[in-house]
């Protein structure tokens, strides 16, 4: 089985490479971020007519989630317990051949400090508590996402040129470590140890011609998926398309 995660940075106007790269790579599971339109929206008659099933969890404008799924998926939760006053579409969660999946769009958390960053670190902290509950189940799952965190400083061009940057504060990876320290695994890194794997170019500064980059879209597998990980990769080039997203599909293959 293969899972991929792309933050599509507007499905409105990324949709022909969305369609490219579905046809290119033919994902079972294609898990979705910042799709930026509500669920009615939502293209689902090209992506059906594309070969896949939809599940949306969306928002006017900003944020938003999907799961696409070759096969029909079964929806096992959107949103994150824990604050029921918090209304962004961030994360949804279905079963796909026997696999909990999960598309997650974890806050920026910027400019911090303020509002923004504490948000962020609560946001943090509930999926912490979710996860574990998921581990708990023994079921395989994969954690897939923009995750808006810089796990170290192999995964950022420039540390200090990043240093006030929500994404590598002390407690942003602090956060991060404690749910690394449930037992998951980072796909990326369990494929490729060390060395840059960007994710991520910003549209300013020239990054992408000059490889200004950021790792910031991960894969974490349960025990169970991790043990059945074949490959894991990056699709660096979809970053050079015509009007492409400011991210790159990450993708696994597993063995079903």
């Amino acid at each position: 089985m293969r899972i991929a995660t792309f933050n599509i940075n507007g499905i409105g106007a990324r949709l022909p490479r969305l369609l490219d790269w579905l046809a290119e790579t033919q994902p079972d599971v294609a898990c979705l971020q910042e799709i930026k339109t509500q669920d009615e929206s939502f293209p689902v008659a090209a992506l059906n007519d594309a070969g896949y099933h939809c599940l949306i969890h969306g928002q006017k404008g900003f944020n938003g989630v999907a799961i696409l799924s070759k096969v029909p998926a079964t929806e096992t939760g959107r949103g994150l317990r824990g604050d029921p006053e918090d209304l962004h579409a961030r994360y949804i969660e279905a079963e796909v051949e026997g696999v909990t999946i999960a598309s997650i769009y974890l806050p920026n958390g910027n400019p911090q400090p303020g509002p923004k960053f504490d948000y962020k670190l609560r946001w943090m902290a509930r999926l912490e508590e979710h996860a574990a509950a998921l581990l708990a189940s023994e079921k395989p799952v994969v954690l897939a996402g923009d995750y808006n965190v810089i796990p170290t400083a192999e995964d950022v061009f420039s540390e200090p040129a990043m240093g006030n940057d929500a994404l590598v504060q002390p407690e942003t990876r602090a956060a991060f470590r404690r749910l690394m320290f449930q037992g998951w695994t980072d796909a990326i890194r369990a494929v490729q140890p060390s060395g840059p794997a960007y994710t991520f170019w910003d549209y300013q500064a020239g990054a992408w011609p000059r490889d200004l980059g950021l790792r910031i879209d991960h894969l974490l597998l349960s025990p169970g998926l991790a043990d059945r990980l074949i490959d894991a990769g990056i699709d660096r080039t979809v970053r050079a398309g015509e009007r492409a997203s400011d991210h790159v599909p990450v993708w696994i293959v597993v063995r079903t």
